[in-house]
């Protein structure tokens, strides 16, 4: 079995609201096992056989779109690489007064999308990609207020992204 972090986007934002329980219900086909959630905004973790997120990924997308009515893009990291998410953070030794995001990536960005994006940055906005994450790294509490949105970073690097802060993609590798 492996255990697989899950980052829905979109969940309970934008008047879409799911409770997690609900949630859990939904998740609970064929195969999926101990399956657990993290606070309000689609964090979820569960045990299953198949080793090919891109099948599972398809399963709970087509689910969640029957259930649900709308589309929610879904992002799965086994442990191992939750771990080196975790691992490869470029801003380990950051300002007190500065959050650090990390943006799950439906894909590898392109050198010369990323290299647009430099553009975007001052000294309360940066940013790191690696692999099919970008690290964000904004004043505490402005998140909401940086142009690194999911919506940016989708329109930018033609990828989908779902956005959680540091200590929610920590606590997701301990559940």
């Amino acid at each position: 079995m492996t255990r697989y972090a899950t980052f829905l986007r979109a969940i309970n934002v934008g008047g879409r609201t799911i409770k997690m329980d609900e949630l859990k219900k939904l998740l609970a086909m064929p195969g999926f096992k101990n399956i657990t959630s993290y606070i309000q905004s689609g964090n979820l973790a569960f045990d299953h056989a198949e080793t090919n997120p891109g099948v599972l990924i398809a399963k709970i997308e087509a689910k969640l779109l029957k259930a649900l009515g709308y589309e929610v893009k879904t992002f799965l990291k086994t442990r191992p690489e939750l771990e080196t998410v975790i691992k490869n953070n470029p801003f380990k030794d950051h300002p007190e007064d500065m959050a650090l995001h990390v943006s799950f990536l439906s894909g590898v960005p392109s050198a010369d999308a990323t290299a647009q994006m430099l553009a975007f940055q001052n000294d309360f906005e940066q940013f790191r990609f690696i692999g099919s994450e970008a690290y964000i790294l904004v004043k505490k509490g402005a998140y909401g207020e940086t142009k690194f949105s999911n919506t940016f970073l989708e329109k930018k690097l033609k990828l989908h992204a779902t956005t959680r802060n540091w200590a929610t993609v920590n606590k997701m590798l301990d559940l």
